[in-house]
């Protein structure tokens, strides 16, 4: 897969079919729409690209919202490449590009830039200074540019459509299950372990510790059923968010412990997949109140996971 910051020098691709967005989550309208591009290049014989922008629009039109994402750009990418694009464009986002008239950006960037010969949007795609263009003004200006517009309709959960922002929000109110009906998968993060206080082994739950990435989306503090990827394997886990209330606070961290099973897990890159929230987090009076509380929630994680 060929990655162009900015856009790409000559020669520009054969028959580029094109889609763009931030993909952040790369969740079932994103599975949607990319399947759809794919499937379509590989008819006219032509070339599935990606347009994407960086950093993410919000945080130059809106800096003070301190937006976090579902996934790390590593993990888009990868996606990406497994889903058969063949070539993203990688565009700068600035103010003096949120500047650029939806003709502008038609022009410029779309027919003369990356020679766009067809593109595929969401029906509400919206374009160029203010978000003034949209998929009626993308047609018109398609036409005189000489390439052709397919609109997507957008992909339902229950009544809702699926889009990044709602699934942010599902997974800062916990709502693991719902956040994975619209990613098509579970939520999940992943870290290296690292060597915590020994205060799980103590209570007779070994745990292993990770750090919570920075500007990831983090479910709130609480217990989660959870399976943890290690090496190709999936383990069933429960796994605990939180500053560790009973102990005096410390640093907030994730901490898993596998459910019948050993591994030596330091030093190793793990991934958390997020099933279920159990419960939120609990200041206990003593650590043998807390060893009773983790043996319920073992008890339930393994009855969640038998079903799932």
């Amino acid at each position: 897969m060929n990655i162009s910051q900015g856009l790409p020098s000559a020669p520009l691709p054969q028959w580029p079919v094109l889609t763009i967005g931030n993909f952040d989550g790369q969740h079932r309208g994103h599975h949607h729409l990319l399947s759809s591009v794919v499937s379509l290049a590989q008819a006219r014989n032509g070339t599935p690209m990606v347009l994407t922008f960086d950093p993410h629009p919000i945080q130059v039109l809106r800096p003070g919202m301190n937006l976090r994402f579902l996934s790390p750009p590593s993990e888009k990418f990868h996606w990406f490449e497994h889903m058969g694009v063949s070539h993203v464009v990688v565009l700068p986002f600035t103010i003096a590009f949120a500047e650029l008239s939806p003709q502008g950006f038609v022009y410029q960037i779309l027919r003369d830039g990356i020679g766009v010969r067809e593109i595929l949007v969401g029906s509400k795609f919206v374009f160029g200074k203010g978000r003034a263009g949209n998929i009626d003004m993308l047609h018109q200006l398609a036409q005189k540019a000489g390439f052709q517009v397919h609109s997507i309709d957008p992909i339902n959960v229950g009544d809702v459509v699926v889009s990044s922002t709602r699934i942010r929000r599902l997974v800062h109110a916990g709502e693991m299950e719902e956040a994975q009906d619209c990613l098509g998968r579970p939520f999940s993060l992943a870290g290296l372990v690292i060597e915590g206080a020994q205060r799980g082994a103590a209570l007779g739950y070994r745990t292993a510790n990770l750090r919570l990435p920075t500007g990831r989306v983090i479910p709130p503090d609480g217990v989660y059923v959870t399976r943890t990827i290690w090496q190709g394997l999936s383990l069933d886990s429960v796994s605990y968010i939180g500053t560790r209330p009973t102990f005096g606070e410390g640093e907030r961290r994730l901490e898993v412990h596998l459910l019948d099973q050993e591994c030596a897990l330091y030093g190793e890159e793990i991934t958390i997949q997020f099933m279920k929230r159990l419960r939120g987090d609990q200041t206990f009076e003593t650590a043998d109140d807390l060893s009773a509380r983790i043996a319920l929630d073992v008890r339930l994680a393994k009855d969640v996971l038998s079903r799932c």
